[in-house]
């Protein structure tokens, strides 16, 4: 399949309208390239590995990509797209060189061209994920090495939100627990659990697509004797008790199942969860207090936010 990549040459006051132009135009995500982001302050409490290359982006200027399917409509879109930029005057936005350029890509090129930009980081005291494309040698024998090829399913395990589960996992875990990991995504929390020391995790997810990445990554990192990987809805129809339940996933789901979270966990048990807005981070801490949950510690990045809570 071809694809039609469109960059814009903008401002930073204009970025936002853009993106929603392109949105509005069909394009199901963008690339932003600021040169912003070259100098911007990064919390790296753990050497994280921030491999940014200044030829990557503009002099001047901020310019922002995105990729439309080629079809007898291209022609029409790119034209209401570039009139809908120039209206952005009537605003009072400023919209810079407004250079509007269009390129073919080839599905394979744009599927796999993310990957210059994913480099081995460390993201916490013990745990270091890297890409299965890329050599790293461990600086200490107590380093442990998560290998991970996304392929089609969200998540490279370097957002904040994964950082503050690992962190708060490796925190909270001990030797022989049962883990119950709920929206797995890559498997990398399930893989972290398992290198961490626990005996037994269960991994679920809704998406298919989510559910065989996990298994290809489990089977990657060597770990599929004690981590199972399934397709499930949340915590439907799990039995049993955990010792430790992990969440990563939108603070609206949540609190949709903080009550099953609660039930399935033993007592003294621990509810990690993650993925939680600061905007929601109160929606989310009232849900977990009201449930029985104490909250034993609150971890932040950026504007991230994940509770570590505890069945009382």
């Amino acid at each position: 399949m071809k694809w039609s990549e469109i960059s814009i040459h903008t401002t930073q006051e204009a970025v936002e309208p853009v993106c929603n132009i392109l949105h509005e135009a069909g394009a199901s995500g963008v690339v932003i390239e600021d040169p912003h982001d070259l100098v911007k302050d990064r919390e790296d409490h753990f050497g994280e590995i921030y491999q940014l290359s200044s030829a990557d982006y503009p002099e001047e200027g901020v310019i922002v990509k995105a990729y439309l399917q080629i079809n007898s409509c291209l022609g029409e879109t790119v034209e209401e797209v570039k009139e809908a930029i120039n209206g952005l005057l009537l605003y009072d936005i400023d919209i810079g060189f407004n250079k509007v350029t269009i390129s073919e890509v080839n599905e394979e090129e744009w599927a796999t061209a993310w990957k210059k930009y994913y480099k081995p980081v460390k993201v916490s005291h013990h745990i270091t994920i890297t890409p299965t494309w890329e050599e790293y040698e461990p600086e200490s024998s107590s380093e442990c090495i998560i290998e991970l090829d996304p392929g089609m399913a969200f998540g490279t395990g370097t957002h904040p939100t994964t950082v503050l589960c690992i962190q708060a996992i490796e925190k909270t875990i001990k030797k022989k627990d049962y883990v119950i990991d709920v929206g797995t995504g890559t498997g990398v929390l399930s893989i972290a659990a398992a290198k961490l020391g626990a005996e037994r995790i269960l991994a679920l997810d809704l998406d298919e697509v989510a559910v065989n990445s996990a298994k290809l990554n489990v089977k990657l990192n060597k770990v599929h004797d004690v981590v199972t990987v399934k397709q499930n809805n949340l915590l439907e129809k799990i039995g049993g008790t955990a010792d430790l339940i992990v969440a990563n996933i939108l603070a609206e789901v949540i609190v949709r199942f903080v009550g099953d979270a609660y039930s399935l966990l033993k007592k003294g048990g621990t509810f990690i969860t993650s993925g939680i807005i600061k905007a929601k981070k109160q929606e989310v801490k009232d849900a977990l207090t009201n449930q029985g949950f104490i909250i034993e510690e609150t971890l932040e990045i950026e504007d991230w936010v994940a509770f570590i809570a505890k069945k009382n």
